[in-house]
């Protein structure tokens, strides 16, 4: 009964395949993540990455610093109408 043996080792490959699979895209992500925290810090011209780089490169617009364009904000005391 050599085939039920030669089941269960396949079925341990399938395994170890799926857990390597899984270990390269962890990586990959961490790799991605700590990217986008070390562009916000240096956006931000410091030069360790703080637990708020994080926070910025994963939830805010995937790295984007927030940005409001000077001509979108009126002059002190100035009012614009809809």
């Amino acid at each position: 009964i050599a085939g039920g043996k030669a089941g269960k080792d396949s079925g341990k490959a399938k395994t170890k395949a799926v857990s390597c699979l899984h270990t390269a895209m962890l990586g990959y992500l961490t790799a991605k993540v700590l990217e986008l925290a070390g562009n916000v810090s240096k956006d931000l011209q410091v030069k360790c990455i703080i637990p708020h780089h994080w926070q910025l490169a994963i939830l805010a617009g995937g790295g984007v610093i927030p940005h409001i364009h000077k001509s979108l904000i009126g002059k002190k005391g100035q009012q614009k109408t809809a």
